[in-house]
């Protein structure tokens, strides 16, 4: 049973695969271009706590180093996003573009003398806000979309701290996906979501009914059929409460104009 307000809300519409498919394909063609034309495009990703690394903040999570680091953040942003736009429609943008900026300010004040870049940090917003504002809601449909993205992601969990210097994951910028944690967070408890209705659940749908107490079960048998009639006197018949003050009628005159006129 679908209601009105998950009709509202809960809505598939071209934006829910447009915007993720959009931000897939723009940072694939970054990619592709920065490679084929030797342009080191990641000289624009964010370099902390200096003037020019500012601009990385909006152009890091669009640049990649190689093909396995686009690839591997592809597939969980196409997803998250999704199912962000989705379920949280009315917030996403806002959740999308002020992730980008906060979630880049913080790794551009906490983060190593080096050039961060990638989506992997706005990966971790969409974690984050996703599993926490849906634990907020007390939702059903949201709680389970939060223990499925725990399902799905929650060993990222690892990478949110300093790592050992270990070959082949060296350069992960745990800075920036402890940002984008952080910035899911916070805007989890920020930002507002509608109040949802929580299904009906009827006498017969709770754990604790018992059929044989019940008035209307005691007229059927074990086979179904209809049984046990209720006697006449268990019906209630409403009493019609006639008024013992007299009715008074009022007798209007009105003198006939047609006689009068033909006279």
């Amino acid at each position: 049973m679908i209601h009105n307000n998950e009709q509202n809300h809960f809505k598939f519409s071209p934006s829910t695969w447009i915007i993720p498919s959009g931000l897939i394909i723009l940072i694939w063609i970054i990619f592709y271009v920065d490679n084929s034309f030797h342009l080191h495009l990641n000289e624009h990703g964010i370099f902390p706590r200096t003037i020019s690394g500012l601009q990385g903040v909006i152009f890091s999570p669009f640049l990649h180093g190689d093909l396995n680091h686009i690839a591997s953040n592809s597939l969980p942003l196409f997803i998250l996003t999704t199912a962000l736009i989705y379920f949280y429609r009315d917030v996403s943008l806002k959740v999308l573009g002020y992730g980008i900026l906060f979630s880049g300010i913080i790794t551009w004040v906490i983060g190593r003398e080096s050039y961060h870049i990638g989506a992997s940090s706005l990966i971790y917003l969409l974690v984050s806000f996703i599993f926490f504002k849906g634990l907020r809601t007390q939702y059903y449909r949201l709680m389970a979309l939060s223990f499925a993205v725990v399902l799905l992601y929650g060993g990222m969990i690892w990478y949110v701290f300093p790592q050992p210097e270990i070959v082949g994951e060296s350069s992960i910028s745990w800075e920036g996906h402890l940002a984008g944690l952080v910035t899911g967070f916070i805007f989890a408890m920020q930002f507002k979501t509608p109040d949802y209705v929580k299904d009906i659940q009827y006498e017969w749908e709770k754990p604790e009914f018992n059929p044989q107490d019940d008035a209307f079960m005691k007229r059927f048998d074990e086979d179904g059929n209809f049984v046990n009639l209720p006697k006449l006197e268990e019906i209630e018949v409403e009493q019609v409460e006639v008024s013992s003050e007299p009715i008074q009628y009022v007798y209007v005159f009105k003198e006939n104009l047609e006689k009068k006129n033909d006279d």
